[in-house]
Parts: C-alpha cells; structure tokens; sequence
C-alpha cells in the first residue's frame, strides 16, 4: 500500500537502532507539541493529540518524554515554535509526493526539501499540483490477532468508518478525517495505531520497477530521514525488495 504513515508501519532497520529510534521520538514529540499548543494538554479533549500519544505507546516512547513535550506544547515548559507545512513534489518516474513538516525555520526546510528533489531529477511543485491524486482519510490499523474481518466492520461502520481493507498483518479501517476520534474511542480496546493520512487514488496509483523504483525509492528515503519531515506520502508502488534495501 502507498503512502503508509511513518507511525503506522515503524520498522526496525539493520543497524543503528538507537539513532533511529531517536529520530522517531523527535517527530512525535514534536507533534505532541503542537498538538497541545492548538488543543490543549488533555488528549480527551483534543483528537490531535490523543493520535499522538498513540503513535508515541506505539513506538515505546517513555512516558516522561510524552509528558514533557505535552508541558513544551501548552507552555509549562520552555519550547520552539513549530509551524506547519505541507510539500508537494513530483519526483522519478511519473511518482508524486505529499510531505508533511513540523519546522521552526521554514525558510531552512523549504530550501532543503526542494534541494532532495532536484537531486533525484524531480522538482516541488505548487500548493495543490499533486494533492487531487490522493484523499485525506482517517486511518487506523488494528492487527489481525485482535479481531475477524466481520467482527472489525460491524464495529467501525457504525462508528463513522467508511471502508476496511487488507494490510497484511493488519486491517486498516479508512474514516473522514471528522470522524477519526470517534473511531479511536470506539476501538480504543483494540488499540489502533494511525491518524489522518494521504492515500493515493487507486486510478492515480504508479506502479515502478527497475532503476525508476531504486530511485523512487531513495528520494522517499531520503524525505522521510529529514529532522522535519513528519510524514511523507507517494502515489507510486514499488517492489517490496526495493523498498526492503532503499525505501523508508
């Protein structure tokens, strides 16, 4: 499946575990700051936030670092101001890119995101060029283990789920970005893992293999690695050897 969520599928990467264990708890952290700051620091009240904290559970974060970062947001503690921003690009192969940042100097970030797609023969592009190929859902992943197919949909359609499909390991239920939170409480037992995502339409899905794939690949890589990347999403599918060796 395209354009998965960083939080929804952590992977743990051949060497250099704690680095990049590091990196995932910087990106949440930094959106459960501003989760908070927007909110407020109680996640009953504040759906952003409480699909932050289950990416942070999600990922092991201790419980401290959530805390601190809640206290950065509504202003107990010293913090940076982070902004909001969404990238759209074009990069090899006919593939598009949806990038989603937290920055405190977009100015630095705008010139760096541009600089990875350059470099790998493709370019940004503006507000909306490539946005109308995907659909902004809500979606939460529940492992297969936890509950049947049958079980799963009688649950989450009537509580504001539109569609459940096969993942693999999981099943993921798609939702209107509204309807999210409801979704969240009513399979809280379940603990599903996710937030609001980018999903490429299935006619403007990319199918890429060979050299185009690689390099598909290594620029999706290479966006997700940067300090304010939050999440990054593609219309392209690629081989699952391609992006074992190259991808995110």
């Amino acid at each position: 499946m395209s354009g998965h969520s960083k939080w929804s599928t952590i992977k743990r990467k051949k060497g250099a575990l704690d680095a990049q264990r590091g990196k995932i708890f910087t990106k949440i952290a930094r959106e459960i700051m501003v989760a908070a700051k927007d909110g407020g620091g109680d996640p009953a009240g504040n759906p952003r936030l409480r699909t932050a904290l289950l990416a942070a559970r999600a990922a092991n974060m201790p419980k401290e670092n959530q805390e601190r970062a809640i206290k950065k947001g509504t202003g107990e503690l010293a913090g940076v101001t982070f902004e909001n921003v969404l990238y759209e690009g074009r990069g090899p192969g006919g593939s598009c890119f949806i990038v989603e940042v937290l920055t405190d100097n977009k100015n630095r970030t705008v010139a760096e995101i541009r600089t990875a797609f350059g470099k790998s023969g493709g370019e940004m592009v503006s507000s909306g060029a490539v946005a109308w190929m995907f659909d902004h859902k809500g979606v939460l992943e529940v492992p297969k283990a936890k509950i049947s197919e049958e079980a799963l949909m009688e649950r989450a359609l009537g509580a504001g789920g539109e569609d459940i499909q096969d993942w693999g390991e999981t099943w993921a239920i798609m939702s209107s970005p509204a309807d999210l939170a409801g979704l969240q409480t009513e399979l809280a037992d379940l603990e599903p893992s996710g937030g609001v995502q980018w999903i490429a339409k299935p006619e403007n899905e990319k199918a890429l293999d060979g050299d185009v794939a690689v390099s598909v690949a290594k620029l999706w890589a290479k966006l997700d690695e940067h300090d304010d990347v939050q999440s990054c999403y593609t219309n392209a599918t690629l081989p699952d050897e391609v992006m074992e060796e190259h991808g995110p």
